[in-house]
């Protein structure tokens, strides 16, 4: 009874394997291209056992090891690509395609270029004596092809790094391939298709490596800071964002400017503050702060983080409800200089949620800075930070574009100078491109003091003029809300390098970036 189901089991498997039952497909295949017998002889058993050998070889030196591993554990250690793709010259394009990721940044060297020519050549030479010789070449050229096509495929599409493993406040879902993914590329009929689907397509991209080009021609060497900055900001834009709208605004952190882009088109340009470059010893800093646990040793970091979202509303003259850091780190301390700078400043304390009424008699001695039980917010009007504007986005980092009453900071060079929020320097301007029509912006205009564009309106602004100047009725300012128009993105990103109209725009590194990325991807360049 057990030998015969031993025997029933063998046949099963056997009659599962037709990789190891008929002549395989590579024998036919290449005996017939060289019009080589030899190649007839190929046996299954025999190459597995090699293949297995070279892979376990292999295997540490693998980008995406276990899905190759487990893609040929799944196809019998077939040597598919080499059947697929070798006679059809589709594994010379892969080798060709590999050539020139150098005008990418990249070294070729790193998807095994050198390696996978001299395989292919030795193959083409078709001087082989016997047919165990064979064996190990196809399982060398076999992975190696495979770990070239995902690694190039992904590192050109992708980008040779996720972005999100080295900056802390990179909070963009940037697409990454996934095991399915890589096991669909090894799967493919068509080489050539995914070779070309990997290529970078967008015009800021070509137009930095036109400008790599151009500048390796003049200076004869890569070893530049020019050159340098441009390879950084190819990687940048290969991390593919998930923006799917038509209209974008992009906010560039070194450049402190916002674009708004509708396709190609620019609708407007403005000048930004971004936030504060983090301290000095930021890293050794926080280690005191947090065995400590005291205030005074934490160190600042107001670095706007890198994110993407879409805008979904616009808050005018808004309530600024003051984050906890900032609350402990300065407004207590102007509280306890100053009884009245709270009132003095329209700034409401709340105490469990409840208005406390007369916040110049609290005494702040009594409450410990680290464990403040109050809440501030900024009331509507003139002095508020954010202005006039507030412009909304779904983020986990509750950062926000907004206008200012400090008008004089978008007049400095270094513009690193908010708690992390974005000021924007035409609100106006902006809040008329984000509103639906012009109805709604006339609505908005006369929420802050303007009239309205439309002059048939101008009996409804005057009744709102006479409403707000009424001496014998206290009138108090309140946040109003507006929805925008639907699928506008706004990125917020950190480019460094690009290029505009033929010439290379190089800005400074604000919050030293460069340096960290450059130590992740300067062993692929």
């Amino acid at each position: 009874m057990k030998k015969t189901l031993l025997f029933v089991a063998v046949c099963l498997f056997l009659s599962s394997c037709s990789w190891f039952r008929t002549k395989p497909e590579i024998a036919v295949v290449l005996s017939k291209h060289f019009d080589n017998k030899l190649y007839n002889d190929f046996d299954t058993v025999a190459y597995d056992s090699v293949f297995v050998k070279k892979m376990d070889e292999l295997s540490s030196k693998l980008s995406n090891p276990k899905v190759i591993k487990a893609y040929y554990a799944h196809h019998q250690d077939r040597p598919l690509l080499v059947t697929r793709f070798y006679v059809n010259g589709a594994l010379d394009t892969l080798k060709s395609y590999i050539q020139r990721s150098k005008a990418d940044g990249f070294n070729p060297e790193i998807f095994r270029v050198n390696e996978l020519e001299t395989l292919l050549q030795t193959l083409d030479a078709n001087k082989f004596k016997k047919i165990s010789e064979v064996y190990p070449l196809i399982a060398d050229l076999e992975i190696k092809a495979a770990d070239a096509l995902l690694k190039y495929s992904t590192f050109i599409k992708y980008g040779s790094v996720n972005p999100r493993k080295l900056f802390n406040r990179y909070y963009i879902a940037s697409k990454r391939p996934d095991s399915l993914k890589l096991d669909s590329m090894l799967n493919t009929t068509d080489l050539v298709a995914i070779l070309k689907d990997a290529q970078q397509t967008s015009k800021n991209y070509l137009d930095l490596k036109r400008a790599l080009a151009l500048y390796r021609d003049s200076l004869g060497t890569d070893e530049n800071p020019a050159i340098k900055a441009i390879k950084l900001n190819m990687e940048r834009m290969r991390w593919q964002l998930p923006v799917k709208t038509e209209e974008t605004v992009l906010v560039n952190i070194p450049d402190f400017s916002l674009t708004w882009f509708k396709g190609q088109d620019t609708l407007t340009h403005m000048n930004v503050c971004v936030g504060g470059k983090r301290e000095e010893g930021y890293a050794d800093k926080m280690k005191a702060y947090l065995k400590s646990k005291n205030l005074d040793d934490k160190p600042k970091n107001h670095e706007t983080p890198q994110l993407v979202s879409v805008f979904n509303a616009i808050q005018v003259n808004p309530v600024w409800n003051i984050p906890v850091s900032i609350a402990q780190s300065e407004i207590y301390w102007q509280a306890v200089r100053d009884p009245y700078y709270l009132s003095n400043n329209n700034i409401k304390v709340y105490l469990k949620g409840k208005l406390v009424n007369d916040p110049d008699t609290i005494q702040w001695n009594k409450y410990s800075r680290e464990k403040l039980p109050f809440q501030f917010k900024q009331g509507s009007g003139e002095g508020n930070a954010l202005g006039k504007f507030k412009f909304i986005f779904d983020n986990s980092s509750s950062i926000y574009l907004h206008d200012t009453n400090n008008k004089n900071g978008f007049r400095l060079a270094n513009r690193a100078i908010s708690h992390g929020c974005v000021r924007i320097e035409k609100p106006l301007e902006f809040a008329q491109l984000m509103v639906r029509d012009k109805y709604q912006y006339d609505q908005l205009r006369m929420e802050v003091n303007l009239p309205p564009v439309d002059t048939t309106r101008m009996k409804q602004y005057q009744k709102k003029l006479a409403k707000r100047t009424d001496t014998l009725n206290t009138f108090q300012l309140k946040p109003s809300w507006f929805a925008t128009r639907k699928n506008v993105a706004v990125v917020i990103g950190y480019f460094t390098a690009w290029a505009e109209n033929g010439k290379v725009q190089f800005r400074p590194d604000v919050y030293d970036y460069d340096e960290t990325l450059w130590e992740a991807i300067k062993k692929y360049m």
